[in-house]
C-alpha cells in the first residue's frame, strides 16, 4: 500500500534541501524574476524533460529528476512573487524565504491530498510522460493569463497553475523515488 502523504513528505525534503543550498549559495536573487521569467523558467525544465522523453537521451550530466526538482522549486518561487511581487534587489532573508517555501510546499501538500481523496490517486495509473505534457499545457495556459494581465473570464488564476505543475511533478519524483527502491530490493 502506498502512502501519499509520506512520499509527498520526502521527496519535499529532497527539493526544500536543494533550496535551501540554493538560497544560502545565492541568497534571494531569483526576488528580481518577474512572473512572466519565472513561469518561461518553468517552461524550459519541462521542455528539456520532453526532450529527453522523446529522444531518450540527455548530454548534460542532470536528468528528469533534476529538472521536476527544478519546476517544484520554481513553483514555489512564482508562488511567493506572486505575494510578495518582484523586486529590484536580493530583498528576502533566508528565515523569512524559507518560511514562505514552507507555506506555499504545505498549501501545494494539502491541495493534492485533497484531489487524490476526490480522484482515487489516479496519478499513480498515468504514464510518467502525462506528468510532463500537463505540465507544459499548464505553462501554457499560465501564459496566456500572465498575457491577459492575470484576468480570466471563468479559468482558475496563475496560482492554480503553479500548483498543479508542483504537484505533477512531485507525482514523477515520487514515481522515480517508487522505482529506486524497487531496483534496490530486486
Amino acid at each position: 500500500m502506498n502512502n501519499t502523504d509520506q512520499q509527498f513528505d520526502q521527496v519535499a525534503v529532497i527539493c526544500r534541501d536543494i533550496f535551501t543550498t540554493k538560497m544560502k549559495d545565492y541568497g534571494a536573487s531569483w526576488r528580481i524574476l518577474r512572473p512572466k521569467s519565472v513561469t518561461d523558467q518553468i517552461y524550459i525544465k519541462a521542455n528539456r524533460i520532453r526532450s529527453i522523453e522523446t529522444k531518450g537521451v540527455s548530454k548534460v550530466d542532470e536528468g528528469i529528476r533534476s529538472e521536476l526538482i527544478g519546476i517544484v522549486n520554481y513553483g514555489i518561487i512564482g508562488l511567493i512573487q506572486l505575494e510578495l511581487g518582484n523586486s529590484e534587489t536580493d530583498d528576502l532573508s533566508f528565515e523569512h524565504g524559507l518560511s514562505l517555501y514552507n507555506k506555499y510546499m504545505q498549501q501545494a501538500k494539502e491541495l493534492m491530498m485533497a484531489k487524490n481523496h476526490d480522484y482515487d490517486e489516479a496519478w499513480r495509473s498515468m504514464r510518467t510522460e502525462s506528468y510532463t505534457d500537463l505540465i507544459l499545457m499548464k505553462i501554457y495556459r499560465t501564459k496566456q493569463i500572465e498575457d491577459n494581465q492575470g484576468k480570466t473570464l471563468i479559468s482558475e488564476g496563475i496560482d492554480a497553475n503553479y500548483f498543479d505543475m508542483i504537484n505533477y511533478s512531485m507525482f514523477g519524483l515520487i514515481k522515480m523515488e517508487e522505482d529506486k527502491s524497487i531496483e534496490l530490493t530486486n
